[in-house]
């Protein structure tokens, strides 16, 4: 786990905040005025609260930009009891939200922060205000949900090592060892503006995967895939009806090789069908690390307008 203080050379100077409240000691950065609104935004692999971190100084002039770590990631605790699917994370989430007592959420998700947020949407959508999409998910109870996921892994390399790797036993060896190849796997997921990494930049990505132990986190998500033990939320007719009625926007960076916009953004489409998407040419996955000012200007205009 990361040291609490750290701030990677001074690209990361929020100041850090915990909770217990979900079961273990959750990190979160709460910037912005405490009565403004709030923007929640989420993370996905294997990234933290850091992929944020143009984001927040962008936003928190005006509203209450809350960021937290999954369990398993960033300055969150590793606890080796505790399972790490993603209703596992969509029941954390909730207990943080409690715990906070926030309410009017926009929704920031990124890659699984994706499904997390969309569960979290199921279970208490009069809490949200307004849902954006920066390349992550929003599984919603579609109909074609499971076809999509299924028509991406064929033509994701992640998802095609993820499968590969469950088979032949290197799933747990190399995410054991993410510190180590941190720049690979973020690579293989994909961004493109290669002038982001520094040495910094690659010690706050690698550092919350110093041991075996702390990669539980990285290791639960991508093997909760082959295993089949991700379960995604659905919505009762009347949340479905409440996030349909949801201001939201679709950021996607059109050169993602692990989320491709063509299977992902019909499902957007078919819950938000008038709502604006935003397809940016030559951005990979990790839109926020390709094109920060460009993600940061559209979230800011866009949560201004509605």
């Amino acid at each position: 786990m990361i040291p609490s203080d750290a701030t990677f050379a001074g690209t990361f100077p929020f100041t850090p905040h915990f909770t217990e409240a979900p079961g273990f000691r959750m990190h979160y950065v709460d910037e912005g005025p405490r009565d403004g609104e709030v923007v929640l935004c989420l993370h996905g692999e294997p990234t933290w609260g850091y992929l944020f971190r143009h984001l927040v100084p962008a936003l928190s002039g005006r509203y209450r930009v809350v960021v937290p770590d999954h369990m398993g990631f960033g300055k969150s605790e590793t606890p080796t009891e505790r399972s790490y699917w993603l209703q596992d994370h969509v029941d954390n989430l909730e207990a943080f939200i409690a715990a906070l007592g926030l309410t009017d959420i926009t929704l920031v998700m990124h890659d699984f922060g994706g499904p997390v947020g969309m569960g979290f949407a199921a279970r208490q959508p009069y809490r949200i205000r307004r849902v954006i999409s920066a390349n992550g998910p929003t599984p919603f109870g579609q109909a074609d949900l499971i076809d999509r996921l299924t028509a991406n892994a064929a033509v994701s390399p992640w998802f095609q090592w993820i499968a590969k790797a469950a088979t032949d036993g290197t799933l747990e060896p190399v995410l054991g060892n993410l510190g180590f190849n941190i720049l690979s796997t973020l690579k293989l997921n994909g961004f493109e503006n290669n002038a982001v990494i520094t040495d910094a930049w690659i010690e706050a990505y690698g550092a919350p995967f110093a041991t075996e132990a702390d990669c539980l986190g990285a290791l639960g998500w991508a093997n909760g895939f082959p295993t089949g033990n991700h379960q995604f939320e659905t919505p009762d007719p009347e949340a479905d009806r409440i996030i349909r009625s949801r201001p939201a926007l679709a950021i996607w960076g059109e050169a993602d090789r692990t989320l491709h916009a063509e299977h992902f953004l019909p499902l957007f489409s078919t819950i938000f069908p008038s709502a604006r998407i935003e397809r940016l040419a030559g951005v990979g996955h990790y839109c926020f690390e390709d094109a920060p000012e460009t993600v940061s200007g559209l979230i800011s205009d866009f949560i201004r307008r509605t």
